[in-house]
């Protein structure tokens, strides 16, 4: 079974992230970048469902020259190859041009199953699992949180709020897994070595046949107007308890309309 997993490259969710005032686009040169944390999540079930099948995984990410760090890590948890679309044209592409790019590079690799993490730490929009899948006109299986592969069929539990559901469907098809599908597995000593060697292919807009106007800022449909940095928090309201404690809390809770 050839699996494709679709990873991004994000901005440490842990940094002081901004965006860049020139375009008012995330800024990713002030703030260093890793693969997506939920996507390792993808990488680790498209390992697991290619190894119970003796398959082939494949990573795919569009992004700037850096986010070949994206596709190493995932290569160095036990990916056999990598696909890196880049091209200065996307910079600012929205969800729908990222589905399209996306999408159009899928047209040019052989997969059963096309796996992705719920969504990005950075957008958290998880909504281009779905446009790929449209795009492609195949079966989207979403926020799975336990996958199962039975030659050509996909079984996906999807836990909600209030019932669990199991939803199966064929291949080829699209797939999205949460965080609780399972912990990704580190990358190992022979892991960060045998990646070295593992096959990276690049691809351009101009390799998938897209119009530049097609992607980027300009083709967007949602950007960011204006920005402000977070205002620095208040100092506390300290109340001393003369025995009185639990009338002042209650007024104060009062005051806020928390009761």
């Amino acid at each position: 079974m050839n699996i494709v997993v679709c990873v991004k490259y994000v901005p440490d969710a842990t940094a002081d992230r901004s965006f860049d005032s020139s375009d008012n686009t995330v800024d990713r040169e002030g703030v260093d970048g890793l693969l997506s944390e939920l996507d390792e999540y993808a990488v680790e079930q498209a390992l697991l469902a290619a190894e119970e099948s003796d398959g082939e995984v494949t990573v795919l990410t569009v992004g700037p020259a850096d986010a070949a760090d994206a596709v190493r890590k995932a290569l160095q948890m036990g990916a056999h190859k990598g696909v890196h679309v880049e091209d200065d044209d996307i910079a600012g592409s929205d969800a729908a041009a990222t589905s399209l790019i996306l999408a159009k590079a899928l047209g040019t690799l052989e997969y059963d199953l096309v796996f992705f993490g719920m969504s990005s730490t950075d957008g958290t929009m998880g909504v281009v699992p779905t446009m790929v899948a449209e795009r492609l006109g195949l079966p989207a299986v979403t926020y799975g949180s336990e996958i199962s592969v039975d030659g050509s069929t996909v079984t996906v539990r999807r836990d909600g709020d209030v019932a669990t559901e199991t939803i199966t469907a064929s291949a080829p098809a699209v797939v999205s897994v949460t965080d609780q599908s399972g912990e990704p597995r580190y990358p190992s000593f022979k892991g960060i070595m045998a990646a070295k060697k593992k096959p990276v292919e690049d691809l351009t807009l101009s390799d998938l046949g897209i119009d530049p106007s097609e992607v980027g800022l300009d083709a967007a449909g949602t950007k960011v107007l204006s920005f402000a940095p977070r205002p620095p928090r208040s100092a506390g309201e300290i109340v001393t308890d003369e025995g009185d404690g639990g009338v002042k809390l209650a007024a104060f809770l009062a005051s806020k309309k928390f009761v």
